[in-house]
C-alpha cells in the first residue's frame, strides 16, 4: 500500500512568522484519517520568519527530530543545553520525563524545516538532546541513518524509539528500493525535486505512507533530496 498525501492536501496555519503544514493531525488542524502512522505522530513542514521562532515550551514522553532543510535553527532548553543546527543537518531531542525548550530562527534568512515526532518505545527517563552535522555528499544514491532507536547504526543520533529516520540524494534518473518489515510504517517526504515511488508521481514536500511487508522503487525524475522515517 502507497497512500499519497499531496502538499495541496496537508493541514496549514499561517501566523506570518510560521507557516506551517501538517502532513498528521496537529494543533487546529484535525482529520481522523490522519492522527499518525505507526508510531510516526507528528510530520510538521515549517517555514519560520527571519528573526523569529518558538519560545521556551514544555514536552514530555516523545521523541522530537528536527530536519533543517535551509537556514538554520537555534536550539535552547531547560537542560542548559544550546546549538545551532544548519541546513541538511539534524538534532535530536528525547522529551522524557519532561522538558522545556525553544526553537529560534536567529538568521537574516526564512528557515525551512521537517519536524518529526515519533512516539517513544517506553514512557520517562532522563530528557536529552543532541545535534550532528550529515553531509549530503555521504548521502548520495543511498539512504543513510541520521537517527536510530536501534544498537548498531553507528554515526546516528540516537532516540528512544522503534524507529530510524533516514536520507538520501538522488540525481535524475538514480533509483534506490525501500524494504517495509511486515509491522511496520514508513514515510518518505521529498525535501526537494520530484519522484516517482512504484511509478506513482510525487513532487517536493508531498508525503507518501507506506505499509508495511513491501519494498518500493524511488526513482528521481529530478536532483531530489529525500527523508524517510521507518517505525514501528
Amino acid at each position: 500500500m502507497i497512500e499519497k498525501r499531496s502538499f495541496e492536501s496537508l493541514g496549514h496555519a499561517d501566523h506570518g512568522w510560521l507557516n506551517a503544514r501538517h502532513h498528521f493531525s496537529f494543533a487546529d488542524y484535525h482529520d481522523p484519517a490522519r492522527m499518525g502512522w505507526g508510531a510516526i505522530r507528528v510530520w510538521n513542514d515549517d517555514e519560520i520568519g527571519p528573526n523569529s521562532g518558538f519560545p521556551p515550551h514544555p514536552h514530555r514522553d516523545m521523541e522530537i527530530i528536527t530536519y533543517v532543510r535551509s537556514g538554520a535553527i537555534t536550539h535552547k532548553d531547560s537542560m542548559g543545553n544550546e546549538g545551532r543546527t544548519g541546513a541538511g543537518d539534524v538534532q535530536v531531542m528525547s522529551a522524557g520525563t519532561g522538558v522545556r525548550h525553544a526553537e529560534y530562527n536567529l538568521e537574516s534568512e526564512k528557515t525551512t524545516l521537517f519536524q518529526i515526532w515519533i512516539e517513544p518505545s517506553r514512557r520517562g527517563g532522563e530528557p536529552s538532546w543532541g545535534a550532528k552535522p550529515f553531509p549530503k555528499t555521504d548521502r548520495s544514491g543511498k539512504f543513510v541513518t541520521l537517527a536510530s532507536g536501534f544498537e548498531g547504526d553507528e554515526g546516528a543520533l540516537p532516540i528512544r524509539a522503534d524507529a530510524r529516520v533516514m536520507g538520501a540524494t538522488l540525481k535524475a534518473g538514480e533509483t534506490l528500493e525501500h524494504k517495509v518489515g511486515q509491522g511496520r510504517h514508513a514515510y518518505l517526504v521529498p525535501a526537494t525535486g520530484a519522484i516517482e515511488i512504484d511509478g506513482a508521481p510525487f513532487k517536493a514536500r508531498d508525503g507518501a505512507a507506506l505499509g508495511g511487508g513491501q519494498t518500493v522503487s524511488i526513482k528521481a525524475i529530478e536532483d531530489s533530496e529525500l527523508v524517510l522515517v521507518d517505525a514501528a
